[in-house]
């Protein structure tokens, strides 16, 4: 390695931390969403599958909060850690398919100062263990492509697996890899032999408890998720919010840059053939999906994150291999100067934003809901609310309501969400002496009746209405119901809508 190329992987790497230190500060002090309270309540019952994804996210939360505790950061470190393996990877795969450190170093921090890598590896979701696993899926197979060696192979079993562990979107790259094999032809002589096939072995073994647990539990997971695929009515209005939602979240500059290399691939201006199909096997297989999706759904902007390695090349491609015309040369100057400046500027503005509201005049925004600011404070009204009244549990309507009570009331008190009970299989009853006497309901406040509590409880008092705030901003009011005489069992033990 040259003094030059040393010196690159240097302050690639130095850069690398600094934004992963960011992060972390800012996971110190941000509340955590629902979802994130929800797959930390996972993480407290470890099981091989749950009802929404596999148990990738709770070994990942799991192994977080054995170092730091059952705090925001806790819940969030090891999934922002997960950023320097990532990094590590995509760079060493950059520089296998195209030879060049510049363009290794540039794929790596642009990947990185993505709202995708910054804020999807600090909101912990299933979609962070994927992306850091895609990452080694590409670094796997440029090591094929590169060495000829079947070994790595195994490899390539090994970061398909774990990318099947964190989502199911990851079967997808199975399609990806046989579109790379068959449509380069040095390499469909892999296609007669064992190492690719040792290799998907390797992934389903390491996906077979998953399986299990789905196969002891009516395939409810499989159901649910792969159940989204089917269309049954167009809605072609979701098409219009996917390519905005993905500018944003690769940051406007990074786009630009990635579509132009995507353009570039295609059209064969750089790379060589074996290089060139691989990025875009792997973007576009998951890619087309998602616009087919998006005719019947919307399409959630984090879904997208097993492309984004693939994608982050591309934008180097376009930024160090590939030949512009002027004016297009002058724009991807521009990108390339501004990106990381932008990317991070976002980042902290998305931070401010979501913390304080100040930059909306504390009006409500697309994070207030979701974000659980406020929760601390109203988790202490609800725990004298609970103390007052008698109650020996608290009860709530929904998994993301249940999490963050369970997250933030003192430890040990009961929290139950009473209805689809399949979300909480995996997890203890509760004790049905606590169900037996007085309870708390915690819901926002709605203009219509709840069916729930009328068909299961003789008496229902309003006891208090306490809100939810960011500054000056209430952000929802919840009333507090108690709850006595009750019908029959508490718990709606009907099955989930997939199984009807």
């Amino acid at each position: 390695m040259s003094a030059q190329e040393a010196r690159l992987v240097r302050n690639t790497a130095l850069t690398v931390l600094a934004l992963v230190m960011v992060r972390l500060v800012a996971a110190a002090f941000t509340p955590i969403t629902f979802d994130e309270a929800y797959y930390w309540m996972w993480s407290k019952h470890l099981a091989s599958g749950y009802y929404d994804h596999p148990p990738m996210v709770a070994l990942v939360i799991r192994l977080g909060t054995m170092i730091a505790g059952d705090t925001e950061l806790g819940v969030r470190l090891v999934s922002i850690l997960l950023a320097l393996p990532m990094s590590w990877a995509l760079y060493r795969a950059t520089a296998i398919l195209f030879g060049s450190p510049r363009a290794a170093a540039t794929a790596t921090i642009l990947l990185n100062i993505t709202l995708m890598a910054a804020i999807g590896t600090m909101i912990v979701t299933p979609d962070a263990p994927l992306l850091v696993a895609s990452s080694f899926v590409v670094f796997f197979l440029a090591k094929v492509l590169e060495t000829g060696r079947g070994a790595w192979w195994l490899g390539v079993g090994v970061a398909v697996g774990a990318a099947l562990l964190s989502k199911y979107t990851a079967l997808f790259f199975g399609l990806a890899i046989l579109i790379w094999l068959v449509a380069v032809p040095k390499l469909r002589h892999w296609l007669m032999s064992p190492w690719p096939y040792v290799g998907g072995l390797v992934a389903f073994a390491i996906f077979s408890p998953v399986i299990l647990w789905n196969a002891d539990h009516q395939w409810v997971s499989f159901i649910k998720q792969i159940g989204r695929a089917r269309i049954e009515d167009l809605r072609p209005a979701f098409i219009a919010e996917l390519v905005p939602t993905q500018i944003a979240f690769a940051t406007p500059l990074v786009w630009i840059l990635g579509a132009m290399g995507l353009y570039a691939l295609f059209r064969r201006n750089s790379g060589a053939l074996g290089a060139r199909v691989l990025i875009n096997a792997m973007f576009w297989t998951i890619a087309l999906y998602f616009v087919w999706h998006s005719l019947h759904a919307r399409v959630e902007a984090n879904w997208f994150a097993p492309v984004y390695p693939a994608f982050a090349i591309a934008a180097a491609v376009a930024a160090h291999l590939t030949r512009w015309q002027p004016r297009q040369q002058r724009l991807v100057d521009f990108c390339l100067r501004w990106a990381s400046p932008s990317g991070i500027v976002i980042f902290a503005l998305l931070i401010v934003q979501a913390n304080t509201g100040i930059l909306s005049g504390y009006r409500r925004d697309a994070t207030v809901r979701s974000v659980g600011v406020g929760w601390r404070q109203l988790a202490d009204e609800i725990e004298a609310v609970r103390v007052r009244v008698g109650a020996a549990c608290v009860l709530a309507p929904d998994y993301g309501t249940t999490s963050w009570l369970v997250f933030y009331l003192p430890k040990g008190t009961c929290v139950v969400q009473p209805t689809q009970r399949i979300r909480w299989v995996n997890m203890p009853e509760p004790d049905p002496a606590l169900l037996a006497g007085k309870l708390l309901y915690v819901d926002e406040v709605r203009s219509v009746g709840n069916p729930y509590l009328d068909k299961t409880f003789a008496r229902i008092e309003r006891v208090a209405e306490l809100p939810r705030k960011r500054g000056a901003l209430t952000i929802e009011t919840y009333g507090l119901d108690l709850l006595e005489g009750a019908k029959g069992d508490v718990l709606d033990r009907s099955p989930p809508p997939e199984l009807e």
